[in-house]
């Protein structure tokens, strides 16, 4: 398919690069992970200001009604800054899901103060035992009387210590692995019973253990419809795939950058190391590995809004295995190119390298893809 940005579409990349040239470099982030919670609070704020918050929620509420194409364009440009701020969980996931299946009451309540940057939302699904099986859910959610009692625990949750509002599955039907029987709840931070262990993740960004113990939460709270909501995780989730992907791209077009000028300037033998061919001719694989995973990217971002399911996972399924493996290729040569050095804390290698190691493995890392791409039906 032929593929070509839109002015508008040019002009918000060329907007987020010059802040991220100006408000976002390599030392005030390594300041903003530094902040409670792991990011600035002020540039949440400013992102809601300049609509980047709205871009893909709908007009009804406060949003700019943007396409996925949009919303991955926006990522890119934050990869290539490596932006720490929780818009992968709080709007590509938690929005997202409020926006699909959540009530009229919920939406109207919930993102409008999203588009504003006054709450922040995560989804707690993962669990230890899951891996990448977005069907595995162990967590229970027992009927009572006009409300349910959630039980169990969540994994590597996204910014769980700064949410306002954790958006939880449980299994309401059916056993540990079967699709049908999941339901999603709204529920509150400050719920009683529920118990966080916050971390750092290898790339600097933020997540949670989140245990809930005999959590209360009213009937009121249920997204969607009762047992179905693994239909509306795997939706979000595939969205959320090619808008890592989008990030990813940022990420490996500012290693290529990185490493191509460290070659140019690093010299050895008294000549730049860059005169070397064989180091040219890996540079050059770092470039095209990088442009073959965009292009499968923005292909994915431009069809998933209106695709059937099988072209959709399709879709996506070839621009995340693509993305791990361009990733890899790139993050590795990256830091072979740079030297030992390059895996030092004051390095930005090193951490493009790290986040790149992080994108491969969120929602699925290669070999769960290919499997994917190749039984879906």
């Amino acid at each position: 398919m032929s593929f070509a940005f839109t002015e508008d579409q040019k002009l918000l990349a060329e907007s987020v690069d010059r802040f991220i040239r100006d408000d976002y470099t390599f030392e005030a982030r390594r300041k903003f992970l530094g902040m409670d919670g792991g990011f600035d609070r002020k540039n949440w704020s400013k992102f809601a200001e300049l609509g980047w918050l709205a871009l893909p929620i709908d007009e009804k509420y406060g949003g700019l009604g943007g396409s996925t194409v949009d919303a991955a364009v926006l990522l890119e440009s934050f990869g290539r800054g490596l932006v720490v701020e929780p818009y992968q969980s709080s709007i590509v996931l938690g929005a997202a899901c409020i926006e699909m299946a959540g009530t009229e009451k919920q939406k109207t309540e919930l993102l409008p103060a999203l588009v504003e940057g006054k709450i922040l939302v995560t989804v707690a699904h993962t669990e230890p035992k899951s891996r990448f099986n977005l069907s595995r859910v162990d967590t229970g959610a027992v009927k009572g009387s006009g409300n349910f009692v959630l039980d169990g625990r969540k994994a590597i949750v996204q910014n769980a210590e700064t949410a306002d509002f954790f958006i939880i599955s449980a299994r309401t039907g059916g056993s540990k692995s079967d699709e049908e029987g999941i339901s999603l709840f709204l529920v509150g931070r400050e719920v009683e019973g529920i118990e966080l262990q916050s971390y750092p993740t290898i790339d600097g960004f933020r997540a949670s253990e989140v245990s809930f113990k005999s959590v209360k939460v009213d009937e009121s709270c249920l997204i969607g419809q009762l047992d179905r909501g693994f239909h509306i995780i795997e939706n979000i989730v595939d969205r959320a795939c090619v808008l890592l992907c989008a990030e990813a791209a940022g990420v490996m077009d500012r290693a290529v950058d990185l490493t191509v000028d460290y070659i140019k300037n690093r010299e050895q033998f008294g000549k730049p190391i860059g005169s070397f061919q064989v180091l040219q001719h890996r540079a050059v694989d770092m470039r095209g590995a990088k442009d073959f995973s965009r292009a499968l990217t923005f292909r994915a971002a431009g069809v998933i809004d209106e695709a059937d399911y099988i072209e959709r996972v399709r879709a996506v399924s070839a621009a995340k295995v693509e993305m791990g493996r361009s990733g890899k290729l790139i993050g590795q040569e990256s830091i072979q190119l740079h030297g030992g050095m390059g895996m030092t804390d004051d390095m930005a290698i090193g951490h493009y390298f790290k986040r790149l190691t992080m994108l491969d493995v969120m929602f699925g890392n290669v070999d769960y893809h290919r499997r994917r791409f190749a039984y879906v039906d």
